[in-house]
């Protein structure tokens, strides 16, 4: 299959992990001849047309039957049989049967070779040959990374830099991203990781202080993973050009690297970043509690998984800022600075009767609370489904206070299921009041997990970039020409309510962050599940 063509059927490619020809110190050919079960996972999907060959998807778990050929092997998944390439999968680190088989003879005390045969070592327990394995896969599959990344530094970007004729450094940025970064970084990784590697007893190396160490630096995966999108995009225009497609399959045969298009090869660093907690689960589960790496290992799952969730949460923020742009331009006669110059997150919304003292006239309006800001708006007379912007109030200046139902001391005002907006240099004061006491609740809730939000980007370097937001604004006019009505209509507001937000398993990360090579769909979002919940356009 031509490699340009390859990459349309690739849903979940990783060219980090590459085949292995042995498991547990013996080669397949005699695990097979044995008797034993061997078992491979899908790299990637295999797309076939032949009855004779199999099919199958990225991570999908495989027996091989067949190994004699070093290219293609048999293989059955389930009731289906046939051939498929061996550089397609990758063998299991530890198979599944072993463990399970033969830990149990270890505890009880015996020692029957023909049984034990595939599981120890000459002079090591099943569960530290285990842990061998698994050292050893994390070993492997870093350094072939690190030459993956390399290959993609030298093999394109700097073959790209030279063409100045077909190729702006804005291009390269769009579509390499930060991956020069994260390639300077993945050696020093290794670099660290080498020196708490024993080569000659793996199971005893302590490699969690390394994923410790340098926790925080694998947050650079982000600002990538957040480009990648952009990154297809703009390879997607290019391979529309005939001296495009030619000049990046010449950059390919030039670094000898293997027939997968470049797209594929971009997708390396989003599926690493994966991998990590999977491979450290894997490690945690044969590290004996009192070996020495037990629990930086365990720590080190945590913050990998932590990490993963980090660039979760900064993509799906990312993706929202589109609908949040949207948002503002079905504002009718929208004021000052754009939304996205100080906010990027919606946290919540609701009808509010809105009293500012020395008035004591009420205001119904519609409220909707972001980072750093509320901006509040008024309803059409007739057609409630379009609002007016009236004004907003700067929530970094702001102090929330709890009234209780009566007479509010400093305005005189009566209020009930009332909350107070004041600012801390005294010029502003907000009475806002509303239906029901658990309602109430909510949005006492709500401006504290809004200060929580402020805080926690603080924390994480959190921010939208100058392109971003103008991407985002440009997108937004472009889907609400000036020409058209501004409001959303009923069929499209429907469509907004009747959307689900998206839940993913946590204990699957890599599912939860990246999903990026699947073909781009629309999905809901908290977002729009919050305006929709409230019910803002109804009439």
């Amino acid at each position: 299959m031509h490699s340009e063509m390859l990459y349309e059927y690739l849903c979940e490619f990783s060219v980090t992990d590459v085949p292995l020809c042995i498991l547990m110190s013996s080669p397949i050919l005699q695990l097979i001849s044995d008797g034993s079960v061997v078992y491979a996972e899908a790299l990637w999907d295999h797309v076939t047309m032949d009855d004779q060959e199999l099919g199958f998807k990225a991570g999908d778990v495989i027996e091989v039957v067949d190994a004699t050929n070093k290219e293609w092997w048999w293989g059955r998944i389930q009731d289906s049989e046939g051939w498929f390439p061996a550089s397609f999968v990758r063998l299991r680190v530890n198979q599944d049967e072993p463990m399970e088989e033969y830990l149990c003879p270890l505890e009880e005390g015996q020692n029957d070779p023909s049984r034990l045969g595939m599981c120890l070592g000459p002079s090591l327990p099943c569960k530290e040959l285990m842990r061998s394995n698994v050292i050893n896969e994390i070993m492997s599959t870093e350094r072939d990374y690190i030459k993956h990344l390399k290959d993609i530094c030298e093999g394109y970007i700097k073959q790209c830099r030279k063409r100045t004729d077909m190729f702006s450094e804005e291009q390269l940025r769009t579509i390499f991203g930060n991956i020069e970064e994260i390639y300077r970084f993945q050696r020093r990784f290794l670099k660290e990781l080498e020196k708490r590697f024993n080569k000659e007893q793996p199971h005893i190396s302590e490699v969690g202080a390394c994923f410790l160490q340098h926790q925080t630096e694998f947050q650079i995966y982000s600002e990538y993973c957040n480009n990648h999108p952009n990154a297809c995009a703009q390879l997607s225009r290019l391979m529309k050009v005939n001296k495009y497609v030619f000049f990046f399959e010449a950059c390919r045969l030039l670094q000898r690297m293997i027939d997968i298009s470049l797209d594929g090869f971009l997708l390396t660093p989003v599926q690493k970043i994966c991998k990590y907690p999977l491979q450290l689960a894997e490690l945690l589960k044969y590290t004996n509690p009192q070996h020495r790496d037990y629990k930086d290992v365990e720590a080190a799952l945590d913050a990998m998984k932590n990490v993963a969730r980090l660039i979760n949460e900064r993509k799906r923020r990312l993706e929202n800022i589109d609908k949040i742009a949207q948002w503002q331009s079905s504002i009718e006669d929208w004021e000052g600075e754009d939304i996205l110059s100080r906010s990027s997150e919606l946290i919540f919304s609701g009808e509010l009767t809105k009293q500012s003292p020395p008035q004591t006239k009420s205001q119904q309006r519609m409220f909707f609370l972001f980072d750093h800001q509320m901006v509040f708006c008024k309803k059409d007379l007739l057609r409630r489904d379009i609002l007016y912007y009236k004004g907003r109030v700067d929530m970094d200046q702001m102090e929330v206070v709890d009234l209780e139902d009566g007479r509010e001391k400093d305005s005189n005002v009566t209020v009930k299921n009332g909350l107070k907006l004041c600012s801390r240099s005294g010029d502003q004061i907000h009475l806002l009041c509303v239906k029901k006491p658990e309602l109430k609740q909510r949005w006492l809730r709500a401006f504290s997990d809004e200060r929580r939000q402020v805080l926690t980007d603080r924390e994480t370097g959190f921010s939208l970039t100058e392109v971003q937001k103008k991407q985002a604004m440009l997108n937004a006019c472009k889907s609400h020409p000036i020409w058209k009505p501004k409001a959303v209509t009923k069929p499209y507001y429907d469509f907004l309510v009747r959307q689900k937000h998206p839940s993913l398993p946590t204990a699957l990360p890599q599912q939860q962050v990246f999903m990026l090579a699947e073909p781009k769909r629309k999905s809901a979002s908290t977002f729009w599940h919050n305006i929709g919940r409230l019910t803002p356009f109804k009439k």
